[in-house]
């Protein structure tokens, strides 16, 4: 089963990955790792928010 992508959940998460890597009780090798998700989340983030405007954009051709 294909999970749906959850926008503000990986919003959340990045937010939360911002605010640890800015905490100096962040170990530096914990931020390499926080930094890798992130490019992930934020390539699922655009991926998603383009799939939006596609659909906005076909439905506002068949009117």
């Amino acid at each position: 089963m294909e999970q749906k992508f959850d926008y503000a959940k990986a919003m959340a998460a990045l937010e939360k990955m911002a605010s640890d890597a800015q905490d100096p009780k962040t170990p530096v090798e914990d931020i390499g790792a926080m930094v890798k998700e992130s490019k992930t989340l934020v390539k699922e983030c655009r991926d998603y928010l383009r799939s939006l405007r596609d659909t906005i954009e076909d439905n506002g051709e068949d009117q």
